[in-house]
């Protein structure tokens, strides 16, 4: 795993042979984070990585400024990974919530954030909910960004607050920003 730019640019952290995840390759998510660049100030961000796996998105978010960044990760061997790389990095404003992330989602979430990302396994059958349960709970703060990974055979074009899909190899990215809530006259 690379961090690709910011205060812990250019690191890199071997991941256990035993790792079970896919982790997403350093040139999707490089071309993504240049896309973030220009929708984002980094240091006034508090950011969410989903199925967390690797750490990689959180660790890149909190190494270009972010305020704050909580991960949530189920697989223990992940877990155990991303804490391991914290350490070395002295990083004290990653929060880790070993978990499952739908119960997390449907649990109310007390903390909300302005750059959510999740990069679920491709094969999740709850995939294609996931922009709602982002979008239609607290989670997002007002303007916030929703970024989705997924394979080719989702689309979410359709979906209200979709504003971009980018495609790096086999890895799509579907860019979400919430609305401003509507008030009635």
């Amino acid at each position: 795993m690379r961090i690709i730019r910011g205060k812990y640019g250019h690191r890199r952290f071997q991941l256990p042979a035993s790792f079970k995840a896919r982790p997403t390759t350093d040139f999707a998510k490089e071309n993504l984070f240049n896309v973030l660049e220009n929708l984002v100030d980094w240091d006034e961000l508090d950011g969410l990585d989903l199925f967390a796996g690797t750490g990689s998105f959180a660790f890149e978010m909190l190494s270009r400024g972010c305020r704050s960044v909580t991960a949530v990760e189920l697989n223990h061997k992940h877990a155990l990974f991303i804490e391991k790389v914290a350490k070395e990095l002295h990083c004290e404003t990653l929060t880790l919530i070993r978990g499952d992330v739908l119960r997390y989602l449907s649990s109310g979430a007390k903390t909300s954030f302005d750059l959510v990302f999740a990069d679920p396994p491709y094969d999740l059958t709850e995939l294609p909910a996931l922009p709602d349960l982002v979008l239609n709970s607290d989670l997002l703060r007002e303007k916030g960004i929703f970024v989705l990974e997924h394979s080719r055979k989702n689309n979410f074009a359709s979906l209200p607050c979709f504003v971009m899909q980018r495609i790096y190899g086999s890895v799509n990215f579907s860019i979400f920003i919430k609305e401003a809530a509507r008030k009635d006259a």
